[in-house]
């Protein structure tokens, strides 16, 4: 039997790369898996994977910019597959660039698919993960971390909106039996993959900084953590910001 086995976990952004990792790994720890996204295409193809490996899962269509999307998806999880055990904001869109090159409704998007989505969904599942004890499992990243700021300031200023309003639930739902953490990974997601692409030197120097000089699996580096995370091996652990990077930020 599975760590997560009778359990029922959101997954944003579970079309591909990491929240497709993190989908995999919750579902083979005996999670059924809410696979939401843009593309359903995507979403029907891991499902289908999960399913092949003997899981069960379910494809949602959902656009986290839009607040009826994000309510539809919860009311759908809850009743199809039986309620609310854990949430998994990942989906995100990116403002990338400098801050001359950033638009404004570039740095909306990021603030809207980011801590706004992230905020609005916590709110609607948090009924729901209060009744069983849940566990929240939202995405941020080291960018904020950079010693060189510069392209990514956008970037990191959704991303540490993620986290702030992470360590606020943490503090706030923890009496109700709902845990609330942030992971900041590396992986080898598509995003990540046309960066390496657009900016080959760049790419090389960043993983060159790793200690483990690698970038991490989206299932075996990010998603098993997530899934070890949300179960009861980490009960104890609550508020806190965890890179998964190799090795390479400091986050003290």
């Amino acid at each position: 039997m599975g760590k997560l086995e009778g359990t029922v976990a959101i997954v944003t952004g579970a079309g591909q790369g990491v929240g497709q990792g993190i989908a995999f790994a919750l579902a083979a720890e005996g999670c059924a898996v809410a696979v939401t996204g843009r593309t359903a295409s995507k979403l029907d193809d891991t499902c289908a994977e999960i399913s092949k490996r003997g899981g069960r899962a379910l494809a949602i269509a959902c656009n986290v910019k839009n607040p009826d999307d994000l309510a539809r998806c919860v009311e759908t999880t809850a009743a199809e597959l039986g309620g609310i055990d854990i949430l998994v904001n990942n989906a995100q869109e990116v403002p990338l660039g400098s801050l001359e090159q950033v638009t404004e409704a570039a740095f909306e998007a990021g603030f809207e698919s980011g801590p706004m989505a992230t905020f609005r969904l916590m709110k609607l599942c948090r009924p729901h993960l209060q009744k069983r004890g849940g566990s929240i499992v939202n995405l941020a990243s080291t960018a904020a971390k950079r010693w060189d700021m510069a392209g990514y300031g956008a970037y990191a200023a959704v991303k540490e909106g993620i986290r702030a309003i992470s360590r606020a639930a943490a503090c706030e739902w923890a009496e109700d039996g709902i845990r609330t953490n942030v992971i900041l990974p590396h992986a080898t997601s598509p995003a990540l993959a046309g960066w390496i692409e657009g900016n080959p030197e760049e790419a090389a120097a960043f993983q060159a900084t790793i200690p483990m000089r690698r970038i991490g699996d989206c299932e075996d580096d990010i998603g098993r953590f997530v899934a070890m995370l949300c179960s009861d091996d980490a009960a104890y652990v609550n508020g806190q910001s965890i890179a998964l990077d190799g090795g390479q930020a400091s986050l003290g």
